[in-house]
């Protein structure tokens, strides 16, 4: 019978999302020895390794990849038994990992965590940041608990629930002709200067779907931050598409300005982005339903 505690499956998990068995140590409090100790008897029991040795880290396995979310599963279950055991049903704690794409974590991270945050002080935050395609990959690894994204994701493992209205804006910098230029058509686009955002993204996704519809043009710049490419475009070195929630006080202050283009649908969703073999527990169903 096998007789696994909750440290080994802590110090398994965190050495799955940190890499090592020092860094998964230093999280749950252990020395290192201790910790290796721990994740050597779990290996025991199970009969199987769990990880592969790669340029000095710690990679899962097949096996690892499979009972990593089972062994996060037994984890959540056992912190929830003990706190309704001990009576306190609406005193949640642990922490909660999303993911943000850029838009969302650099924009409105606010509307995300905000309602959230204030009900449940006692439960910490992790927040990462990337694009699209990032985030997606680490919701699959496990390595998310629920990400926020900017562009529609198409993977069988995961899920998307709508959350919020977007749309991006094509901005030039005031002096630019096309700024200057009254009733733009589709034409008046040929060999525009474009700044864009890197592959992966969703912004990037929008903009060539943008750009299918245009004469052609020419890519200056590939940039992986929208406030890199405000940059970029209010020193004149080409026009981007832009999140309007992010191009809001350049507007403002006459930095930037915004093409009227009613020709191009400039509209997106922001969506949630869950795993669906993930279980979800208080803490996840607390977090989507403060959204």
């Amino acid at each position: 019978m096998l007789n696994i505690s909750p440290r080994q499956l802590e110090v398994f998990v965190q050495t799955a999302l940190l890499g090592s068995v020092r860094a998964a140590a230093a999280r749950v409090h252990l020395t290192q020895p201790a910790a290796s100790m721990a994740l050597g008897e779990l290996e025991r029991q199970l009969g199987v390794t769990l990880f592969d040795r790669e340029r000095g880290r710690l990679r899962l396995n097949a096996r690892g990849r499979e009972l990593l979310p089972r062994a996060q599963e037994l984890l959540e279950r056992h912190a929830e038994f003990g706190r309704l055991g001990g009576g306190e049903a609406e005193a949640l704690g642990g922490e909660l990992r999303i993911g943000a794409s850029n838009t969302v974590g650099n924009y409105r991270v606010g509307e995300l965590l905000g309602d959230f945050v204030r009900a449940q002080p006692q439960v910490a935050i992790r927040l990462r940041v990337g694009n699209t395609e990032t985030i997606a990959a680490e919701l699959l690894d496990h390595a998310l608990d629920v990400g926020c994204v900017e562009g529609p994701v198409t993977h069988p493992l995961l899920a998307m629930r709508p959350w919020r209205d977007d749309a991006l804006v094509v901005c030039a910098p005031p002096d630019h002709p096309l700024a200057r230029k009254r009733g733009l058509k589709s034409a008046d686009f040929a060999g525009a200067r474009w700044v864009l955002r890197e592959p992966g993204s969703a912004t990037r996704a929008t903009t060539e779907r943008v750009l299918a519809q245009l004469p052609p043009g020419d890519t200056v710049l590939e940039l992986d931050q929208s406030e890199a490419m405000k940059q970029a475009v209010e020193a004149g070195l080409g026009i981007a598409c832009l999140p309007q929630v992010a191009v809001r006080d350049a507007l403002a202050a006459g930095r930037l300005k915004a093409l009227r283009t009613p020709f191009l649908d400039l509209r997106r969703k922001l969506s949630l982005l869950l795993h669906r073999e993930k279980y979800r527990g208080a803490v996840l169903e607390a977090f989507l339903r403060a959204l």
